[in-house]
């Protein structure tokens, strides 16, 4: 009979692959934390119409669904930023503002699996609800750089790539686009680094029949600076999203980030309910995907049945993360140890090793013993396969004195001690 396979697209977290996921993970949390926000979680599964009404019905092939029982139409999810606003859309009242939370949740989306991209994996999640101002969205942005630091990527190993979706709507109605219209140009925008220039202008073509409008849509990608686009902001609307886009980046300055931001206003995000600046990080290289994405969504608690509340946020898949961290040389070595490994000298004596390893325990170290009974030359060998730090021998004859020895294993020091003293040091 042959094995079963994991699903493709799937991963296997063996021990030492897991300790990875945990650090990373650990680090997630750590960010979160000093950067003032809170951890919540949410089902793992929720209705389909959660989904669909964020993003519409073409969503379906893209997640996971299922008819319950009950004729239910459910879906496990492929984000959490829906349920996220589900719950405080159900608490609204009760919540303190600005409501700031994170998650680190397993997600699944049925997708090709290809580099950077899979059917399932983790990913930190950072929201701001209930503030408009700028300085949340800095904030936001400057959570992501922080742990992006901490595991010692420079502005040299990464950029975040920032643009703003109520900035471009209001210089694209200044050129002579109507609001219809809109959608058609982000996706369009959206596309352009990931396609050939020959094949934009084709795309560009269709959407876009009109000569006119379209030769000034195509200038938009040549756009570098914020100078650049204020001299295409027409209109008092239009000027006042540059004024809060340069907002953004004076606050990103002052928070000691300047250095890894830059202005792109091919970052639109395909997602359609984003509303105010929007933020992409890439490695320099830009050999992988978006390690991170996020941006203002103003629209999406009053999408899913609740009041108009400002929010903001991103999202960091552990995928693509893990990739430039290996890339880049920025992985640590991950060892599995245990603090002490409690040898017998002779049969007489293992109760006493029992005993000894779960006082040991007790007092919050680790501690492990051979489950056969064998010589004390193949319990250090055990000893060393568990990379443990120290090795302690109980013999009879010790036993009889109240004592043990101890001896660490990296330098081979040893020195009897006796064993109440020994376990009330541990403490």
């Amino acid at each position: 009979m042959s094995k079963i396979a994991a699903v493709k697209g799937t991963r296997d977290f063996y021990p030492d692959i897991m300790a990875v996921r945990n650090w990373i993970v650990d680090g997630w949390k750590d960010a979160s934390i000093r950067n003032g926000f809170v951890e919540y979680d949410s089902p793992i599964f929720e209705y389909l119409e959660l989904y669909t009404r964020k993003s519409g019905d073409e969503i379906v092939s893209q997640l996971f669904s299922m008819t319950d029982r009950g004729g239910r139409d459910l879906a496990i999810r492929p984000e959490i930023t829906p349920s996220l606003a589900r719950m405080v859309n159900q608490q609204i009242n009760a919540l303190p503002r600005p409501v700031k939370w994170f998650s680190t949740p397993r997600l699944c989306r049925a997708e090709r699996p290809q580099k950077g991209r899979l059917r399932e994996f983790f990913q930190w999640n950072c929201d701001i609800v209930g503030s408009e101002s700028i300085l949340a969205d800095a904030e936001s942005i400057y959570t992501a750089v922080d742990y992006l630091r901490s595991v010692n990527l420079t502005a040299d190993d990464i950029v975040v790539r920032i643009s703003s979706r109520s900035m471009l709507a209001e210089v694209l109605k200044a050129m002579g686009f109507a609001e219809d219209q809109l959608n058609t140009i982000y996706v369009l925008l959206d596309k352009k680094p990931k396609v050939s220039d020959e094949a934009f202008a084709e795309m560009a073509a269709e959407q876009v029949p009109d000569a006119d409008l379209r030769a000034k849509m195509m200038q938009l990608p040549e756009v570098k600076t914020l100078d650049d686009i204020d001299a295409l902001a027409h209109t008092d609307a239009a000027k006042q999203t540059v004024a809060e886009l340069r907002e953004l980046f004076t606050c990103l300055d002052n928070m000691g980030i300047g250095e890894y931001c830059k202005f792109d206003i091919q970052i639109v995000r395909g997602l359609a309910y984003y509303t105010g600046p929007v933020f992409e990080i890439f490695d320099r290289s830009e050999s992988l995907r978006a390690i991170c994405g996020g941006g203002r969504y103003d629209s999406l608690l009053t999408i899913l049945g609740g009041p108009k509340v400002p929010a903001t946020g991103f999202g960091m898949g552990d995928v693509v993360l893990e990739i430039l961290l290996r890339e880049k040389g920025k992985m640590p070595e991950f060892t599995s140890t245990i603090d002490y490994f409690v040898i017998d000298a002779g049969e007489d004596v293992f109760d006493r090793v029992l005993k000894l390893a779960c006082d040991i325990r007790s007092k919050g170290k680790s501690a492990s013993f051979s489950y056969k009974r064998q010589n004390m030359k193949k319990q250090f060998k055990q000893a060393d396969s568990q990379q443990a730090k120290y090795a302690i021998v109980v013999g009879e004859e010790t036993v009889e004195r109240n004592e043990i020895t101890v001896k660490e294993l990296a330098t081979g020091q040893q020195q009897s001690v006796n064993i109440e003293e020994f376990l009330s040091s541990l403490s």
